[in-house]
Parts: C-alpha cells; sequence; structure tokens
C-alpha cells in the first residue's frame, strides 16, 4: 500500500499550491468546453485528449513531490490511467462522441477510486483531505452517468463531460482554500502561544 512520509510545511504548502493549479487549468476547460469549444470540432477533440493528459502530467509531478511514482501506487495507477484515457480518447474521437463518453465514464470511475485512495492515504500527513475524498467517490458516479449517456442514442458532445471537470475544480479549490485556512489557523495559534 502507499506510504507517505513525514512532510515538513513546505510539502503542505506545495499540495496547496497544486490544488490551486489544478482548479485554474479545470475552470479553463471548463469554461472552453461550455464556449468555443462547442462549436469547434478540432478544438473540443483536441481538449478531450488533452484533459487526460494533462492529468497524467499532474498526477506525476503530484507523486515525485510525494517521493516518486513506486513509493505513490494509488497516483502510479492514476498516472497509468490517465496516460492510456488520452491515447485511447483520440481512437475513440474516430467513432464518435458516444464512444468517447464511454472511455470517459470508465476513466472517471477509475480516477475517482485512485484519487479517493490518494486522499484516505493523505488524510493524516496534510489534513484537509475529504473534499479530495468526496471527490474521488463523485467522480466514480460521474463516470456511471457518462456511461449511460453513452449506451443512449441522444446526441452528446463535450458540454456533456464539462460538468465533470467542473465538478473537480470546485473539489480542488475547497481543498486548496481548507490547507490556506488550516495553515492560517495554525500561525495563528503559533504566534499566540
Amino acid at each position: 500500500m502507499d506510504t507517505t512520509r513525514d512532510t515538513p510545511r513546505a510539502d503542505q504548502s506545495w499540495l496547496k499550491s497544486y490544488y490551486f493549479l489544478r482548479f485554474g487549468v479545470s475552470t479553463a476547460w471548463v469554461v472552453a468546453a461550455f464556449t468555443i469549444a462547442r462549436t469547434a470540432p478540432t478544438l473540443a477533440a483536441i481538449m478531450l485528449i488533452a484533459y487526460p493528459a494533462w492529468d497524467a502530467i499532474a498526477n506525476y509531478v503530484d507523486a515525485s513531490r510525494s517521493g516518486g511514482l513506486a513509493r505513490n501506487k494509488s497516483q502510479m495507477l492514476n498516472f497509468i490511467v490517465s496516460v492510456i484515457t488520452a491515447v485511447a480518447v483520440a481512437q475513440a474521437l474516430r467513432q464518435g462522441m458516444h464512444a468517447v463518453l464511454g472511455v470517459f465514464g470508465v476513466w472517471a470511475v477509475l480516477s475517482g477510486l485512485f484519487q479517493l485512495v490518494t486522499a484516505v492515504r493523505r488524510r493524516k500527513a496534510y489534513g484537509a483531505q475529504w473534499a479530495m475524498i468526496l471527490s474521488g467517490a463523485q467522480s466514480g458516479l460521474a463516470g456511471g452517468h457518462m456511461l449511460s449517456k453513452a449506451a443512449s442514442v441522444l446526441p452528446a458532445g463535450i458540454a456533456d463531460i464539462a460538468p465533470y471537470a467542473a465538478f473537480g475544480a470546485f473539489y480542488f479549490l475547497v481543498s486548496a482554500l481548507w490547507l490556506t485556512i488550516s495553515d492560517a489557523r495554525r500561525s495563528a495559534k503559533m504566534g499566540a502561544a
């Protein structure tokens, strides 16, 4: 199972910055998905491949800051699944958006599970992981929803995936803010002592 070394506050500061970055990138992706990408198929295709690719990069960098992929098995698995998903999405685009939704659905379930495991592992070392635990669990539900849409005959597009990314952005923001508040409280207590 995963292990986490005792981490100094500098690592918690990294995690806070990482969560803010994930929020920013996801928010930009969602805005583009609901606006320009809806009517620009080439941009939508690039964004659909880039989203899991970005997740792979983010998991790799985060794991590297926490002892590497070998030490953080859930992030290693999330990295691998996200790379495979980016390739699978590129292939699925040839078959249509329903196939892409199916790939995203499976990915959401798996990446949510790995995120949940990572958050539970980090809970004691960093605190403020409840939002990431919720996000991992909700990712599984979102994956199930995407799989059901993939099996339907209703029209599908990038806007069907954007709510999933929006919830992810929300949870990253909540986690970053929670860590910020925790740091401020800790500093206030130390200053009062």
